[in-house]
């Protein structure tokens, strides 16, 4: 590029956006690419602390170098987003964002969004793997580093994608039916009131999620398989709560297990929550929550909760990671 004294533009096209940043007040595009320098555009460039302008010669071209913006709307267009969850912004200082369309949960490639990374000039920022997203909220952006990039960096990132999603993105299903069943012999026979389901719902109201049919048990290991029986056909998500610690009047693992579920974890490397637990049969989940769960702000179930909303079955490696980043409170 040919690099122009500011004082002389007067007639030249801009080839980048140029920004104005107004301390708490403004930080964005003042004049865009493609914009005609006018005479009383000079001192307003000048005050932005622009000596210089950069104008595009032809053997930029010939050189295969890309301008930001067809380099971002490139990579965007490379990524082979889902458009039925992803929104793509206007491009503005050579940068594009990705919107997400539904609440939900983002699914990152992170293998290949490192490798996209280690390219050199082309950067692509997410939110983290297995975010819960609402609506509107911005998942990721893209842009390169330099006004012009070789093309070359380009195709590499096209290579790199060809047949592959990095992100991905998974629906809260907010018609989910749950089940509650407390135990306890305490909360049983009146000795103490159930906070159990009111606790539960205000966690579940923030997916708009408003019901949950509860029943309670004495510590008996045969009634608790009895309800989870009774619920697995007419519910897609079974919490029990109460007697999960290792103490002899706590059955409900041993109820859990012989229930013929797939079990994924009793216990996780996070606190609160460390005596979590939780199985699965066919696309329906059962959850053992200790009370530490129920009482707390923030707890395991909380971080795995909108995963479970939209079907995104969790694996037991996914658990023994969670340590990292595991102490909530």
């Amino acid at each position: 590029m040919k690099k122009i004294n500011v004082r002389n533009a007067e007639g030249y096209e801009l080839c980048h956006d140029i920004t104005q940043i107004l301390p708490g007040e403004f930080k964005g595009a003042k004049f865009l690419r493609g914009h005609i320098i006018r005479k009383e555009d000079i001192e307003v460039l000048i005050s932005l602390g622009k000596e210089n302008i950069f104008v595009m010669e032809e053997e930029d071209k010939e050189k295969n170098l890309i301008h930001e913006n067809d380099a971002a709307m490139f990579i965007v267009e490379k990524l082979n987003l889902d458009k039925e969850f992803f929104e793509i912004s206007s491009i503005r200082e050579g940068k594009i964002n990705i919107t997400a369309k539904e609440d939900g949960i983002l699914k990152i490639d992170i293998n290949t969004l490192n490798k996209i990374n280690k390219i050199g000039e082309i950067i692509l920022v997410t939110k983290y793997n297995n975010s819960y997203i609402k609506k509107g909220e911005n998942v990721a952006a893209t842009r390169v580093i330099p006004l012009l990039i070789e093309k070359k960096q380009l195709d590499e990132m096209e290579k790199l994608v060809k047949e592959k999603n990095v992100l991905t993105f998974k629906k809260i299903d907010k018609n989910k039916k749950l089940a509650l069943i407390t135990t306890g012999n305490e909360v049983y026979n009146g000795i103490i009131k159930d906070k159990s389901k009111e606790a539960l719902l205000k966690k579940y109201k923030k997916y708009k999620i408003n019901d949950i049919e509860q029943v309670f048990s004495q510590d008996d290991k045969d009634t608790i398989k009895k309800y989870i029986k009774m619920f697995e056909n007419e519910k897609d998500i079974i919490m029990c709560t109460g007697g999960m610690s290792i103490d002899p009047d706590d059955v409900t693992p041993s109820a859990i297990r012989e229930s013929n579920w797939e079990i994924v974890t009793y216990g996780t490397p996070v606190l609160p929550g460390a005596m979590f637990m939780l199985a699965y049969k066919g696309e329906k989940v059962l959850i053992g929550l200790p009370g530490g769960v129920v009482f707390s702000e923030k707890t395991v179930f909380d971080v795995l909760l909108p995963r479970i909303l939209a079907n995104d079955r969790i694996t037991k490696q996914e658990i023994i990671e969670m340590g990292h980043g595991g102490l909530l409170g």
